[in-house]
């Protein structure tokens, strides 16, 4: 069974940077399309990063020019830098993947405890 293991998180001031990494267990990992929420308790997951299997990125709007995604088959490994954080960016981090119309976390199931970006002002 593929897992997924966040980690990187902490406590930053704004303006600083943190990098994020998510690790896969599992044979396809080079073939998912990857990608990272975000979640503020009480509240739904937000989508922030995708990359493709071939590396083609996309962000939401808020984080554009702040983040980047990228990946390591290697090391089946996705990351995400983010620079210039807001105290906005304050969430629980949270990584997924896709192939084939599948997802290996559907939104019904439970993520775990992803990894913790506070951001102080």
């Amino acid at each position: 069974q593929v897992q997924l293991v966040e980690s990187g998180g902490g406590l930053v001031q704004a303006g600083g940077s943190l990098r994020l990494s998510c690790a896969a267990s599992g044979s396809t990992f080079s073939r998912n399309a990857m990608y990272w929420y975000r979640q503020i308790p009480g509240k739904q997951r937000e989508w922030v990063a995708s990359i493709s299997s071939s590396g083609i990125t996309n962000y939401v709007d808020s984080v554009k020019g702040r983040f980047t995604i990228s990946r390591d088959n290697a090391k089946n490994t996705v990351y995400l830098e983010m620079n210039s954080l807001k105290p906005e960016d304050t969430a629980v981090y949270y990584c997924n993947g896709a192939y084939g119309g599948g997802w290996l976390r559907r939104s019904s199931d439970n993520w775990g405890q992803g990894t913790r970006v506070t951001v102080s002002s």
